[in-house]
Formats: C-alpha cells, sequence, structure tokens
C-alpha cells in the first residue's frame, strides 16, 4: 500500500501541471482580459480604475492620474479592443502592471517557479496576496462541504439499505416519492424557501440570514461560539443536502439490491446466518465499494459547485464565490490558485477514498495495480 501511495502522490505533479497548461493556453486566447477590462473602465471614465491602477497589483510601477491621456491616433494599431485614441505609453504601463509585457512562455515559467514556492502572486483588483485570499475564504467552503457530505452520507447509506431490504413496500415508495422532489428542486431554490420560512422572510425569524458567525463570535465562550457557528451553518447545509441525498441513496439502494441478489447471499442464508449478519458482514462490505468510489466526486462536487449559489444566497464568502468573482473580473491570479487548490484537493480526496477500499474490504490490493 505504501509504493502505491507514493506513486499517486508522484502522479500529482504532472496532474497539476498539465491543468496550469491547458488553463494557461486557454486564458491566452479568451477575450476581455485584465488589460481589455482596465482599458475599458480608463476610456468609460471610471474613477476607481484609476486608482487601482497606482495600487501595483501585479507589477512594480503605478499610472498616475496625469498620465491618462486620450490620442486620437495613438493607440489604432493596439492589440487590445477598446484602446484605440488611448496613448500607447499607458497601454503599455498598464501591460507592464499586469505583467503582460513579457512573452506567455516566460510568464508562465514564472508562474511556475512562485508556485513550487506555494506563491500565487497578488490579485489584480483586490490587492492582496491571492494565498491570503485563499486562506480567508477556504474555511468556509471547507465547513460547508465536509457538513453537507456527512450529513447526506449519514442519511443517504441506512435510507438506501432500509429500501433496499423492503424493497417494493409502501416505505419504498413513498420514500421514493420524497427522493424524486428532492431531487428535482435545486439546491437554490430550496434555500430561497427555507429563507422564507425561517429566516424572517414571511413566517418564523430563527436562524440568521447572513454569514458564518455572529458580531461578537471572538468574545464568546467557547461553547456559545460552536452555537452559534451552527446556528449559522444550519439552512445552508440544509439547503445543500436534500439536493445531494437523493442520487446517493438510489446509489446505495441498487448496489445493496444488486448483491443481494448473488448466489454468495443465497448460501449465506441456506447455512442458516441471521440476517443481520448477512446483510451487514457479508453483503455491506461489496455493496459499499461504489458508495465510496462516488465520495469524492460528491465532496468536490459540494465543496466548488453546488455551494457557489448557496453562498451567495446566505452572504457566505468562501471560495467558491471567491472564483467565481475572479472568473467575472479575468483576476488571473486568483482563477489559477483557486484551480491549483481546488485542484489538488481532488487529488488528495480521491487517493484518500482509494485508501478507503481498503478499510471496507481488506482483500484489495492496490501494489499488484499498475497506475502508469
Amino acid at each position: 500500500m505504501g509504493a502505491y501511495v507514493l506513486r499517486r502522490l508522484l502522479l500529482i505533479i504532472p496532474t497539476l501541471l498539465g491543468i496550469l497548461v491547458i488553463n494557461f493556453a486557454v486564458v491566452q486566447v479568451a477575450p476581455g482580459g485584465p488589460v481589455e477590462q482596465m482599458i475599458a473602465q480608463l476610456t468609460g471614465a471610471d474613477a476607481g480604475a484609476t486608482a487601482r491602477l497606482g495600487g501595483g497589483a501585479g507589477g512594480d510601477s503605478g499610472v498616475a492620474t496625469s498620465d491618462i491621456q486620450l490620442n486620437a491616433g495613438g493607440a489604432e494599431n493596439s492589440k487590445y479592443r477598446g484602446a484605440q485614441g488611448l496613448d500607447p505609453v499607458l497601454v503599455e504601463r498598464i501591460e507592464k502592471q499586469f505583467g503582460f509585457d513579457k512573452p506567455p512562455l516566460e510568464r508562465f515559467w514564472l508562474m511556475l517557479s512562485s508556485y513550487a514556492q506555494l506563491d500565487f502572486g497578488e490579485s489584480f483588483f483586490k490587492g492582496r496576496p491571492v494565498i491570503d485570499l485563499i486562506a480567508d475564504k477556504l474555511p468556509v467552503s471547507v465547513s460547508l462541504g465536509l457538513w453537507t457530505t456527512l450529513l447526506v452520507y449519514l442519511i443517504s447509506i441506512p435510507l438506501g439499505i432500509r429500501k433496499a431490504v423492503r424493497d417494493g413496500s409502501r416505505f419504498d415508495a413513498w420514500t421514493s416519492g420524497v427522493i424524486i422532489v428532492g431531487y428535482a428542486i435545486p439546491s437554490f431554490l430550496f434555500a430561497v424557501l427555507l429563507i422564507v420560512l425561517f429566516a424572517g422572510g414571511s413566517y418564523w425569524d430563527i436562524f440568521p440570514l447572513r454569514g458564518l458567525t455572529s458580531d461578537g463570535w471572538e468574545d464568546m465562550g467557547f461553547w456559545a461560539q460552536i452555537g452559534d457557528y451552527f446556528w449559522h451553518i444550519t439552512l445552508p447545509v440544509f439547503a445543500m443536502t436534500i439536493g445531494g441525498f437523493a442520487g446517493l441513496t438510489m446509489l446505495t439502494k441498487n448496489s445493496f439490491l444488486d448483491e443481494i441478489n448473488k448466489q454468495y447471499v443465497v448460501t449465506a442464508r441456506a447455512k442458516g446466518l441471521a440476517e443481520r449478519r448477512v446483510l451487514y458482514g457479508h453483503v455491506f462490505r461489496n455493496a459499499m465499494l461504489i458508495v465510496i468510489a462516488g465520495f469524492p466526486a460528491a465532496f468536490i462536487g459540494i465543496l466548488f459547485t453546488n455551494s457557489l449559489l448557496i453562498e451567495f444566497i446566505f452572504s457566505l464568502d468562501g471560495l467558491g464565490l471567491l472564483a467565481f468573482e475572479a472568473l467575472i473580473q479575468r483576476d488571473y491570479p486568483i482563477i489559477f490558485g483557486t484551480l491549483f487548490i481546488f485542484t489538488l484537493i481532488g487529488l488528495v480526496v480521491k487517493l484518500i477514498g482509494d485508501m478507503t477500499y481498503v478499510l471496507v474490504d481488506p482483500r484489495i490490493d492496490f501494489e499488484s495495480r499498475d497506475v502508469s
């Protein structure tokens, strides 16, 4: 097992490199980059753009307000859309500020050199190091992802087993109806419904509407902090759980039904083994393999995809919302930094999922597999 884990850890490096290469190549041809956005703001007389130019978000040179000049024939041949009439010297300074005065290969090499030191650079538009922004936002997204995934599995596995054992019964029928409704309603619509019902919308004002903690949380006692944290996270996690438990419940049920009908189960029952021992001593170990295989994808999906709208609706300043805003603004340091973190967490969680296989079924031997 140790050699397999080592090989998987070493494979993380080329995987990260390949993903960064592909995404770096894509953004080079994507329109509306940070230079074009800044030019659009300047030509649109956006005072905030000039202030950001003096802040040095991507280089060591700022552009003062007095440097902004419109020259009717100055940049007609500019490679940037919307730069016509703008002083070419200013365009060059903007390029230098964002690091676009260097060739793409040089910029990519500088990025890799920085990433090897876990230095993701500085945000173009927020004026803060990307690693600090990620560190600030990651706890919110991890909180949502971990608690939602835990709750989904705690509900789905027992419910799926119960539905498999009582397949075709009234219990199976009405729970299937509930699952279909839960699957059909998007998480963000259910979140709005929860706000209307329980967050002071139209009925009860029980739970807070925004944030992960209350004001003055640092001054509370330990147990008061724990209670306040769960008080804030109840509605977001519940909204995300509704959309996540349906698929896993049916997967668990179908896995158990498939195993229950196999010959070794018939043989175990013929030997006189108790039904509980047959179910949890023989069927469970084999049926849960496919459920565990889906854990990494479920966790990553909840953590970085399903939480995006939930973070927005409940005003939770998490990593998904940060990445979305960076994509809209073409803030490339944040885009690449969050992509790096997303990919790294996904690969590590996938490795943990493979290791969990062995805990469920010790007969599995990854050492004999060729993962090259």
